[in-house]
């Protein structure tokens, strides 16, 4: 039961990197082309939500490190799948995001994919 906290642990902060990272860019702005690519991207790496959603990866993949010591990877690697759902969820409570009914449908499929492979063993 610890390994699995330690999964949902990590594929919940790799969810708030992946937020940072967003909101990071809503700030920055639209990359529309390779010419505005490099000045916003330099703007992009001296944000401090980028900067932040780059630390919490830094420190997801020691988790996952720790994880892989423990859980079998044909286990460990399918369960980050569950980042997807969260992903959804928070993407519609934080941005706004509309969420069409097929996605939903696609992430309770997701859901029970997770479900089974975590029966597997």
């Amino acid at each position: 039961m610890k390994d699995f906290f330690l999964l949902f642990f990590n594929v919940l902060l790799t969810v708030i990197g992946q937020i940072l990272f967003k909101q990071g860019m809503n700030l920055v702005g639209r990359i529309d082309n390779v010419r505005n690519a490099l000045p916003k991207l330099t703007q992009a790496f001296l944000n401090p939500y980028i900067l932040s959603g780059i630390a919490i990866y830094g420190f997801t993949t020691l988790v996952w490190l720790v994880i892989l010591s423990r859980v079998k990877l044909s286990i460990a690697y399918p369960m980050l799948s569950s980042g997807y759902v969260l992903s959804i969820l928070f993407s519609w409570l934080l941005f706004k995001e509309s969420i069409p009914r097929v996605r939903v449908i696609g992430a309770l499929v997701i859901c029970i994919g997770v479900y089974l492979v975590a029966q597997g063993d």
